[in-house]
């Protein structure tokens, strides 16, 4: 399993259209089935609240704490809103909200900017960035050779495929590294990224800084990362909207948003607590396992501390890595894209 949220954004969007993302995950998507499932845990038949939906763009998944816990504790209420949350892979999550099947999505900055750069007419913004480190990585055995980005020119890398979040990442380490990806062996293994570093199929993997490490130490395989966000900013999963829906309807975007970071607060202060809260949205979940990833999400959220917030250098970051890659076209108004109003 890949993290962040499986869509198809970047590179496969090119052809298909979003990656991010076990993304974002990942994430944030990186399959190709669009089994869109709802799920609502307001609870509430109140008809003074008012309905909204967000699209989570995967299934649901302890990545998802932050919103659990807002729904759970009744901050979304408190707020007014009665909030449905819409789980299952979508290959375009920001093309069903623009149809008017969400009201918000969970998806990515460079899903977001590629969206724009095919749709022109798209009225799309980012008003919370949730993940504040892109947390894709590249994983090699501890007694890899592989001490830098430079050191894998020559070597076999393993990647679900080229696509997604996880594909960005890869993309951009090696760009870091002052490498291009004729540089490397790229072979597309699926989401097999821990049997293939254990049994020596590639040199090294790219996977999410949250899982497929945490995997392989639970394994006795012992590993070291380079992880995007120590590289290259990128931005990575947040709340996104339409513009009318940011225009015209402005309090519910905040307190949707505000609510959203309360839980997320809570995440951080007791990681225990919001796992015994997602348990009642997640089937089947291993709370020993969803511990160790939530605990290890939660640097992931902090970033330098400034929760949801969406930091214009690395939207810049972000756009000029889309471009330099030839993903996409330089963007005249980047503040368009994003707010923290």
């Amino acid at each position: 399993m890949s993290f962040i949220s499986h869509r198809l954004p970047v590179t496969w969007k090119l052809i298909a259209l979003a990656v991010l993302c076990t993304v974002l995950l990942a994430a944030c998507g990186e399959v190709g089935t669009t089994n869109s499932t709802s799920s609502n845990s307001g609870g509430s038949s109140d008809k003074s609240l008012k309905n909204i939906s967000i699209g989570l763009g995967y299934n649901p998944d302890i990545q998802f704490a932050p919103f659990y816990v807002a729904q759970s504790k009744g901050y979304y209420k408190d707020a007014g809103l009665n909030v449905t949350f819409n789980h299952g892979i979508v290959t375009d999550l920001i093309g069903t909200m623009a149809a008017g099947k969400n009201n918000f999505v969970f998806a990515s900055g460079d899903e977001l900017l590629v969206a724009h750069d095919k749709n022109k007419s798209l009225q799309a913004i980012d008003v919370s960035t949730i993940f504040q480190r892109y947390p894709v990585s590249i994983i090699v055995p501890k007694d890899s050779s592989i001490r830098t980005l430079a050191d894998l020119k020559g070597h076999s890398i393993g990647e679900p495929g080229p696509f997604g979040a996880t594909h960005t990442g890869v993309l951009a380490l090696l760009q870091a590294g002052k490498l291009t990806p004729s540089d490397v062996k790229l072979q597309s293994i699926g989401f097999n990224q821990v049997s293939a570093l254990i049994t020596h199929k590639v040199d090294a993997v790219v996977g999410y800084s949250n899982n497929e490490p945490l995997q392989l130490e639970r394994n006795g395989f012992h590993v070291r990362t380079f992880a995007v966000s120590d590289y290259t900013p990128l931005v990575s999963n947040g709340i996104i909207t339409t513009q009318d829906t940011y225009t015209n309807q402005s309090q519910t975007v905040h307190s949707f948003v505000e609510a959203t970071i309360k839980g997320l607060k809570d995440v951080i202060a007791d990681p225990q607590k919001a796992v015994d809260i997602s348990k009642s949205y997640v089937p089947g979940m291993n709370t020993d396992q969803a511990l160790a990833v939530l605990k290890a999400t939660i640097p992931i959220y902090q970033g330098t501390g400034k929760l949801g917030y969406n930091d214009p250098a690395t939207w810049q970051s972000t756009e000029q890595f889309l471009v330099s890659q030839k993903i996409i076209a330089p963007v005249d108004n980047l503040s368009q894209i994003y707010t923290n109003k």
